[in-house]
């Protein structure tokens, strides 16, 4: 994606919590909503109660069920794709006030956090009646320092820049559950296995091996989101895994779950 060409938005129905630096905005987007490439002035977290979606940067895909949350900082471009219907609560926070705060510095990049049960709570707090400016800085401090204790790249999908590399990766992602093997993809690509592999690793920091299996499960996930009723067991074979518990286990390795943990909410 081209940050040059992102528009800017500011999107209407926003409002400033009590104590000023951070505005806050609830939103409902139904399943199959894009939201196109575009930035922000401020930095911003953007949480779903319930429901996930999946966040594009131009440096990789990010997988965002409802026990995770993104950070994007301002002026970065990215896309929301909804897979399924979310229950959005999205924090902004003004440059110069962020500035102030201690660790500012490691949130100039993207990740995204599993959210603890007390980051839940506190990000919820801020949308309630209750608050004055005291409570909502203290809430959004609390915020903070969970952050920067919390990143969790396990749903991320980096992706390369190198041009052979990176059609190397877009294959993959159009059909995550094929058997795609690095001598073929390499070929059709234009170079040997043993470039591809190292292309890999220097560029996305995994191994074929591994980003495939993220891919894979990424797509196992936007398959669970869009139908939480589906067959676990035809999932695994749609996906190419040679049983059910094989798919549980590459799923867990993944993030942190049993795709019946995922399902569940756990």
């Amino acid at each position: 994606m081209s940050v040059a060409k992102a528009p800017i938005r500011r999107p209407p129905g926003r409002r400033p919590a009590p104590g000023g630096g951070v505005h806050i905005l609830a939103r409902q987007y139904k399943k199959g909503i894009r939201l196109d490439p575009h930035m922000h002035r401020e930095s911003q977290l953007v949480f779903a109660t319930r429901g996930t979606m999946q966040v594009t940067t131009p440096g990789g895909r990010w997988l965002v069920p409802p026990d995770r949350a993104v950070w994007v900082p301002a002026r970065l471009e990215h896309a929301i794709d909804v897979l399924a219907g979310i229950e959005m609560r999205t924090l902004y926070f003004d440059l110069n006030w962020l500035s102030r705060h201690d660790g500012s510095k490691s949130l100039k990049a993207e990740f995204v956090v599993r959210v603890s049960r007390l980051l839940h709570e506190a990000i919820l707090a801020l949308f309630d009646s209750r608050n004055d400016a005291e409570r909502s800085d203290l809430l959004v401090r609390l915020i903070l320092r969970e952050l920067h204790q919390a990143e969790d790249p396990t749903t991320f999908i980096p992706l390369p820049h190198e041009a052979r590399c990176r059609r190397a990766a877009e294959i993959v992602l159009a059909d995550p559950s094929a058997a795609h093997e690095i001598d073929d993809l390499a070929a059709q690509v234009g170079t040997s296995a043993r470039t591809l592999s190292r292309l890999f690793s220097s560029e996305t920091q995994l191994s074929f091996k591994s980003w495939s299996q993220r891919a894979r499960i990424a797509a196992g996930i936007e398959r669970l989101s869009m139908d939480p009723k589906a067959s676990l067991k035809q999932l695994a074979a749609d996906l190419g895994y040679a049983s059910l518990s094989a798919f549980s286990h590459a799923f867990r390795q993944v993030t942190g779950k049993t795709p019946t943990e995922f399902l569940e909410g756990k």
